[in-house]
């Protein structure tokens, strides 16, 4: 690489680092607007989050960014190339070319107006009270079709949106994939059903005291490897994992003393998220290569620590005697078997977070269906609440009580993550994906899990995923990973073997 190139690359890397440290300052804002701030404070965050916003757009959308890139890739950088540069190059070029499409007055506006939204979603929710938030769901889904306008789409506007979270992802691809996935998952849950068994599920909703959970929480997330020295647990209405760079990441969860599923696995599937975050290169921040790949493989690694090692049978055999030593009461007349039963309990749920591996992608198609069918403008907003529980009762044989606990109950509408919900299931697919290579790879990984080793499979995802950024592109990867296209396939072949040994058939 000649001299000039350097130059010109360590220009391009110092306006994005800038960007990113704004960036930063506002993810601060966003994570104490979530967890501590008074309601009162709602109206000057939003003016901060809005003004911090478009100090980040400004400094994207440089004219001389766009110069530089062109400078470099008419000097000779490939952005075809794997290196990290000629990635790093590719990438921004992207993320300039869509920035400079998007005005600041909207990036402000959408700003402040979701911070507001998020606020008056919590009040709402509390309240059961759909038609309080409508009008607020009407201006951010308004505000995020202006945005899909700017920056232009093929095929149907929510196209732009999938692109944002999922680069390259479509609604056809998206349907096409869950298709086949729901067909296969029918019959396994009509395997599961057709048994007549039930776990004793009365087991995990005892009394675990709320200073107990966050104990226990807190240790199995240090044992499967989230660093406290460079993280923390706090408590918020929805969880969510935020990363505000080298040294920073945040992890949420909630408590239910008469639920220990809820916390628990939520803990270890932010600390997933967490992980994910903390393996990103230092060296590497403030540009693609130091930024997750998308938010299909960022799931991936929640969903994995989460389900794939979290609720196995393994993972039990090390934890279940800790936990009868911080739940005494709740638990020492419980068997491991009973409780590894009961946290993998299969039926209809009303609350997507708390749902089943089985049952918990019908929830992201429930939710992908209805957001793509208002984003696209073929359904009203205010018809909403009907279509989710006139759908939930064809998906699920329930009807939701209150809108609490049906249209209610996420959080993402609110704050404009629309075109997010199908990353969760594909995040399911990468990690079946994923562990199944993994297991080859390393050898055993059960094995380990029984004697409380998690650091082969924290390793083999460090060096396979974390530390690679932005450098693949998430098709690419899952390739390059394990040699494969992605593939519904193993999350079928995991989840039969599982619930075929729980359940018997």
């Amino acid at each position: 690489m000649s001299e000039k190139q350097q130059k010109l690359l360590k220009e391009l890397y110092e306006y994005n680092r800038e960007a990113t440290v704004l960036s930063s300052c506002g993810a601060v804002l966003n994570w104490d607007e979530r967890t501590y701030m008074p309601r009162g404070g709602a109206e000057n965050r939003a003016n901060m989050i809005s003004l911090i916003s478009g100090m980040v757009h400004e400094k994207q959308t440089s004219p001389r960014i766009g110069e530089i890139i062109n400078e470099l890739l008419i000097g000779g950088i490939d952005a075809e190339e794997d290196s990290v540069d000629a990635a790093n190059v590719r990438e921004l070029k992207r993320d300039y070319e869509l920035s400079i499409k998007i005005p600041k007055s909207l990036i402000e506006e959408l700003s402040k107006t979701i911070t507001l939204a998020q606020g008056r979603w919590q009040e709402a929710r509390a309240k059961s009270d759909f038609p309080a938030f409508l009008p607020w769901l009407e201006k951010v889904v308004k505000l995020k079709q202006q945005v899909a306008e700017a920056l232009g789409y093929e095929g149907k506007p929510y196209n732009a949106m999938l692109d944002i979270y999922e680069p390259g992802a479509t609604t056809d691809e998206i349907i096409e994939t869950f298709e086949r996935l729901r067909d296969e998952l029918v019959g396994l849950l009509e395997k599961i059903k057709s048994t007549g068994k039930e776990p004793d599920t009365s087991i995990i909703t005892r009394d675990f005291p709320v200073e107990l959970q966050k104990k226990f929480g807190v240790k199995a997330s240090q044992a499967i490897g989230f660093n406290y020295d460079g993280g923390r647990l706090d408590e918020t209405a929805h969880p969510f994992c935020i990363g505000f760079g080298p040294g920073d990441t945040r992890i949420t969860t909630r408590y239910n003393k008469n639920h220990f599923p809820g916390a628990f696995f939520g803990i270890l599937h932010e600390s997933g998220h967490g992980i994910y975050n903390q393996g990103l290169l230092a060296e590497h921040y403030g540009t693609p290569c130091g930024e997750s790949i998308s938010l299909g493989i960022h799931e991936s690694q929640s969903r994995m620590w989460e389900n794939m090692v979290g609720r196995s049978k393994p993972f039990w055999k090390y934890f279940f005697p800790k936990a009868q030593k911080t739940f005494p009461d709740a638990l020492c007349n419980v068997s491991l078997d009973q409780f590894y039963f009961a946290i993998n309990d299969v039926r209809p749920s009303l609350i997507r977070i708390e749902s089943d591996e089985a049952t918990y992608n019908l929830h992201i198609l429930l939710r992908f269906e209805i957001e793509s069918a208002f984003f696209n403008g073929d359904l009203n907003l205010k018809d909403v609440p009907f279509i989710w529980n006139e759908n939930f009762e064809k998906y699920f044989g329930i009807k939701p009580p209150d809108d609490a606990r049906g249209c209610l109950q996420d959080v993402h509408w609110s704050a404009g993550f629309i075109g997010y919900f199908p990353t969760y299931t594909l995040g399911n697919l990468y990690a079946a994906q994923f562990f199944a290579h993994a297991d080859k790879e390393v050898g055993g990984l059960h094995a380990q899990f029984e004697m409380g080793d998690f650091k082969p499979l924290f390793d083999w995802l460090r060096k396979n995923i974390h530390i690679h950024g932005r450098r693949y592109r998430a098709q690419e990867l899952v390739k390059k990973v394990t040699g494969q296209p992605l593939s519904h396939k193993p999350l079928i072949d995991y989840m039969t073997k599982k619930f075929g040994e729980l359940y018997g058939f």
